[in-house]
């Protein structure tokens, strides 16, 4: 029995996926069934706004184009491949992508999601709400500058407390001594 040879719309769609893949920081597979054409577009524009995207394929499709990448966990994620699927992908900072999209569905509970891959490694549901729970990397990196600044600040409040010191008591014996 001979293969049909897929038609030119779905080899554009798997070419376009894989490059999604290969230039994607992280992406999350989702089950977006239950969302309206509407709820699709506003969480299209919110992830657009922090240089994501979110895109609905066949699974089939998605498939093929894990397959092409050559990553080592497609694999792993070909099993989160059932159903309706769709996929965000974040291609600037990755945090804000996810919550932007932890944001969307806390009020409609959907999409949900299913697996993804961030940072290198296989992320699960939980893990993904993990992450939306985390600060946003500015914070996180105000947060350790001032955790790495706050010894040195110690240490010259520490060096000049002496100088303050001697100071403020010459000053007081300046103030107490009768002028001529």
């Amino acid at each position: 029995m001979r293969k049909a040879k897929p038609n030119q719309k779905k080899e554009d769609t798997v070419k376009d996926l894989n490059g999604k893949f290969t230039r994607a920081k992280a992406f999350f597979l989702t089950d977006y069934k239950g969302l309206t054409h509407k709820e699709l577009e506003d969480l299209r524009r919110r992830l657009k706004k922090v240089e994501a995207e979110y895109v609905v394929a066949k699974n089939t499709l998605i498939k093929i184009a894990l397959e092409q990448t050559g990553k080592q966990t497609s694999g792993q994620l070909k099993d989160h491949l059932k159903e309706s699927t769709a996929t965000m992908f974040a291609y600037g900072d990755e945090m804000a992508a996810v919550k932007a999209l932890s944001d969307f569905a806390k009020n409609l509970t959907l999409p949900k999601i299913k697996a993804g891959l961030f940072s290198g490694n296989i992320a699960s549901e939980a893990d993904f709400q993990r992450l939306a729970t985390l600060p946003s990397r500015d914070i996180l990196l105000a947060t350790l500058l001032n955790g790495l600044n706050a010894p040195i600040q110690k240490f010259h409040y520490a060096l000049s407390w002496n100088l303050v010191k001697f100071v403020t008591v010459l000053d007081n014996i300046k103030s107490k001594k009768p002028s001529n």
